[in-house]
């Protein structure tokens, strides 16, 4: 399979990651704590070990869980040290809205690379990548999903945001949170270089570039059957 963008797996099931590993098409994976959470993740230490392990060098996004600065720090200089692979995930903000930027620029000072996730608005992009130099491996995630969630379409915002990052060559922007197969296309055509996709709708991208005839005959087929299997009458 040939896509216009790199897909990272958004997962924290071993089992995703290690199948995923596999696909040429994959480059790299992406979890974070909620994702973890739902996944019955109980020992950090222990999922992140198997993790990297089943990432087989991709790239792996791993996130702090601290909400003050210098706790944040302590734990991404932490996590950078289990991998070479591991991507040090930290959000653009703690909940106390104090900007965590001076952490990622600690951490890319350190030598780590580094994911800044949560990014939703112009200030939160502008503010980061004033802060970034063209040798730094950042990768910013901006939540381009959520933000359609809110009735805003956000191409015109990616668009906007990798003009702003054409003079970062080792940073990435990344379309996070995709809601449907589409997203893949806009995110590409946008300028994105990384999209995050889940199993779920990994499981969509066969249909992408299906004609539409041959689509159109398998949907009424399929209500077609389902009735007859239903055994619905119209009396």
């Amino acid at each position: 399979m040939k896509l216009p963008i790199k897909v990272f797996t958004d997962a924290a099931a071993i089992s995703d990651i290690e199948f995923y590993a596999d696909k040429e098409w994959v480059s790299g994976f992406t979890t974070n704590p909620t994702l973890m959470r739902k996944a019955g993740v109980r020992s950090y230490r222990s999922f992140a070990s198997e993790a990297i392990e089943a990432a087989r060098g991709k790239p792996l996004s791993l996130e702090v869980i601290a909400d003050d600065l210098p706790t944040m720090e302590r734990q991404g200089l932490l996590l950078g040290s289990w991998g070479s692979n591991v991507v040090v995930k930290i959000p653009v903000t703690n909940t106390k809205r104090e900007s965590c930027v001076p952490v990622v620029r600690s951490l890319l000072d350190a030598g780590i690379s580094v994911n800044v996730t949560a990014v939703m608005t112009d200030g939160q992009v502008h503010g980061l990548v004033e802060k970034l130099t063209p040798q730094d491996p950042a990768i910013v995630s901006v939540f381009a999903g959520r933000i359609a969630d809110t009735g805003v379409d956000p191409v015109p915002m990616m668009s906007r945001y990798a003009r702003w990052m054409e003079s970062l060559p080792h940073s990435q922007l990344l379309w996070a949170s995709p809601r449907e197969v589409l997203n893949i296309i806009q995110a590409s055509s946008c300028g994105c270089d990384i999209i995050t996709v889940t199993p779920g709708l990994l499981s969509k991208l066969a249909v992408i570039g299906k004609d539409l005839e041959e689509f159109s005959l398998e949907t009424v087929q399929m209500f077609y059957e389902d009735g007859m299997s239903a055994e619905l009458e119209i009396t």
